[in-house]
């Protein structure tokens, strides 16, 4: 059971960073969202915990606002979806190497970065999206570690300087066989919807804007 729950775990891990990563269309975002959820319930079927009943996007149902007959229908459909589920798991004949293969190929790499400085004019102040990105696939492997820039040349939070570190946990052996992996900086503008616009009374603050973008390879 151990094994069986340790496995589960290693697929929700990788799920979860395929959703943070914000890459996916909307239906594969869609799909992606059911399998997740219903790994979940499934796991908690054999673990013996409570049921989760969900609307059909994946949300958990508010009993306060959910008829008793709607919940109730919505128990008996979980129940004999989990009752499939465990029935296919069951007639699925997997060598007992099975999980040990899958630890081998389970996140357990790091990629530590230490940003000393930003160089960049921008004129006020900016968000730095950092991630890793996979340039054979046209995808971002990780998620995003986020840097608030002031205008005046050093971080929002000033405690922060010289304290900005980061480590990309998501890294397995899958990802370290790739070709190549590039280290993407993509800069956002905070402030005026046009720089030129020196009147306070004309322009709007706190807008984002996307500025520019850097990468480097890493990997």
């Amino acid at each position: 059971r151990f094994q069986q729950v340790q496995s589960m775990m290693y697929d929700l891990m990788e799920w979860r960073s395929q959703l943070l990563s914000g890459t996916l269309p909307k239906d594969e975002l869609k799909e992606l969202k059911q399998k997740v959820t219903s790994k979940i319930d499934y796991g908690n079927k054999i673990l013996e915990l409570d049921l989760i009943v969900r609307d059909e996007d994946g949300n958990i149902l508010d009993p306060d606002k959910t008829s008793v007959i709607s919940l109730f229908h919505a128990h008996e459909e979980a129940t004999n979806k989990i009752t499939e589920r465990i029935k296919e798991e069951m007639s699925k004949d997997q060598p007992d190497y099975a999980s040990y293969s899958r630890m081998s190929s389970s996140p357990t790499h790091s990629l530590y970065v230490f940003v000393r400085n930003f160089v960049c004019r921008i004129g006020e102040d900016a968000e730095l999206f950092m991630s890793l990105y996979d340039p054979q696939k046209l995808t971002i492997i990780s998620e995003n570690y986020l840097v608030r820039w002031g205008s005046k040349g050093f971080p929002k939070e000033i405690d922060m300087l010289n304290n900005l570190k980061v480590v990309f946990t998501d890294l397995g052996n899958k990802d370290l066989s790739r070709d190549k992996i590039y280290l993407v900086c993509q800069i956002v503008r905070v402030g005026r919807m046009d720089l030129r616009d020196s009147n306070s009374k004309k322009y709007t603050q706190g807008l984002r804007r996307p500025f520019g973008v850097a990468g480097n390879c890493c990997l």
